[in-house]
């Protein structure tokens, strides 16, 4: 059973790879703008001012400031392992983020509706949203005994998660080709790192 789920994890680690190199491909060769106009004109349709306040909030569930209370309150809880398994997984995804922010240095939408800096692909809010709640959510789902609490929790999570990848489009600070490929590259480092550290540090034992 423990090796049928590591192969899987490897199958999902491939394909994720795979999909996120194809959007890489594409962005530097300026094919994908057809795909990130027709998802932005229909987005588009949709603005209002109490849309653009609720995103605006969603897309601060992101930030360091309330990724960084998040992990504080994790100290209160009763494995403080928790909460260094989280701020290194933080300080790895931004790492990254950087780096291929740097290879890739694809510009900005130019008609933003926040003031953003730095470059566009891929989305480091999507790539933190994942790689960060997305290890919440392991966590809560090794943790939580009660399995009303845990799986609404799980929904919650995963819903925000996608909410602020489609912040960042809304918000006009991202293509929808930042934010897909920042979610598949998160994810695919999320494997990786809960497969080789989290597991072990949160005492997580597979049968």
């Amino acid at each position: 059973m423990k090796k049928l789920i590591t192969y899987k994890r490897v199958y999902i680690f491939i394909i994720l790879i795979l999909l996120f190199t194809l959007i890489s491909i594409l962005v530097l060769n300026n094919n994908i703008k057809f795909i990130d106009d027709t998802i932005y004109n229909f987005i588009n349709k949709f603005h209002n001012d109490g849309v653009t306040i609720f995103f605006k909030i969603i897309t601060n569930m992101a930030s360091p400031l309330v990724l960084i209370l998040i992990t504080i309150l994790m100290l209160f809880f009763k494995n403080k392992s928790n909460a260094k398994v989280i701020s290194i997984n933080l300080l790895i995804i931004l790492i990254i983020n950087n780096i291929l922010k740097i290879i890739f240095s694809r510009p900005r939408p130019i008609d933003m509706l926040i003031e953003e800096n730095g470059y566009s692909f891929p989305s480091g809010h999507s790539m933190i949203s994942m790689g960060f709640y997305g290890l919440l959510i392991y966590i809560i789902y090794i943790n939580t005994n009660n399995k009303y609490i845990k799986w609404i929790s799980i929904i919650l999570c995963s819903i925000l998660i996608l909410l602020i990848g489609l912040s960042r489009i809304y918000l006009r600070v991202h293509y929808a080709s930042d934010v897909l490929a920042g979610f598949l590259i998160s994810l695919s480092y999320l494997i990786l790192f809960i497969s080789l550290y989290a597991k072990k540090e949160l005492n997580v034992i597979e049968n």
